[in-house]
């Protein structure tokens, strides 16, 4: 894989996270979510971490500057050496100029791109039909992945629940959100010709192996 950073996109449901985390395994490098990594510096009381707190109780966005130092910050770590892959970020022009002066300043090229495409039709199955384990947390899908008896999980026999959220009329508000925010994003990539769309609606296992099939070979 040539490029340092890889950067996944993706609505919500489209399986980010799992793609994200099979290049991870296959590549040796570390999967950077940046909802984990803010509650990490908060947790650890750093500069950043204080001022991100700050701004998350008083109601208000962590803005710019803030997200931005602390992904510096992580992506400065030693297992970063030799590449990482960004999971939620970025979501801005601004931001995604960021990364670039980032990777600049330490001599690195422009970060490859990759944007998991999957209908709305599909996405809306995967989140309405979502539910986690109270007790293990391993997740089900009525549609795609049920358990054995309904409501309960097949390891630990814990209840299984759903997200009050994950109701058809809020997701598609999600939806549209998200295609509103990223569509300026994912067109600024395609200028740049750096974004690989890629059909998310397949097995996760087929995405996976294309991807670091392609990602091997570039």
């Amino acid at each position: 894989m040539r490029a340092h950073a890889l950067i996944l996109l993706g609505a919500p449901g489209a399986g980010k996270g799992t793609q994200a985390r099979e290049i991870a395994r296959h590549f040796g490098i570390p999967q950077i979510s940046t909802g984990d990594i803010l509650r990490d510096a908060v947790k650890r009381q750093t500069a950043l971490g204080l001022a991100a707190k700050a701004k998350m109780e008083a109601g208000e966005l962590v803005p710019d500057e803030v997200v931005c130092g602390i992904v510096e910050e992580r992506t400065n770590e030693a297992d970063c050496q030799k590449g990482f892959i960004l999971d939620g970020f970025p979501r801005t022009i601004s931001q995604a100029q960021f990364v670039e002066r980032m990777l600049g300043a330490r001599g690195k090229g422009l970060p490859l791109v990759i944007d998991i495409e999957v209908s709305e039709e599909l996405l809306l199955k995967r989140l309405t039909g979502r539910a986690t384990c109270s007790v293990c947390g391993e997740i089900y899908n009525i549609y795609f992945n049920p358990s054995k008896v309904e409501g309960i999980c097949d390891k630990d026999g814990g209840k299984l629940l759903h997200r009050a959220d994950d109701n058809e009329a809020t997701i598609r508000q999600r939806l549209e959100a998200y295609h509103e925010q990223t569509r300026p994003l994912i067109e600024y990539y395609q200028g740049q010709n750096v974004l690989l769309a890629v059909d998310g609606n397949k097995e996760p296992e087929a995405i996976a192996k294309g991807v670091t099939d392609f990602l091997s070979k570039s």
